[in-house]
């Protein structure tokens, strides 16, 4: 998890990424928030985030997305 907020951190580092989960539907990231943080995440996790997984409810938060990036780990 602290990688993941590590990189959330890096895109706005004034948001609590820990509390916050309207990520999305406060329109704190927008598409190219998710497409960097699609990048990264592969990058630093080994995992594919396919476009089946990219919905709003994956993004909320920090807990969803990780949540998203253990299911995908499990998966491979």
């Amino acid at each position: 998890m602290d990688k993941l907020l590590q990189i959330l951190s890096e895109l706005h580092p004034d948001i609590d990424f820990e509390t916050q989960d309207k990520l999305i539907d406060g329109m704190i990231l927008d598409s190219f928030d998710i497409v960097t943080l699609i990048s990264e995440i592969s990058e630093v996790f080994d995992v594919t985030i396919s476009a089946e997984h990219i919905i709003p409810d994956n993004f909320n938060s920090a807990r969803a997305l990780y949540a998203l990036i253990q299911q995908l780990e499990d998966e491979e």
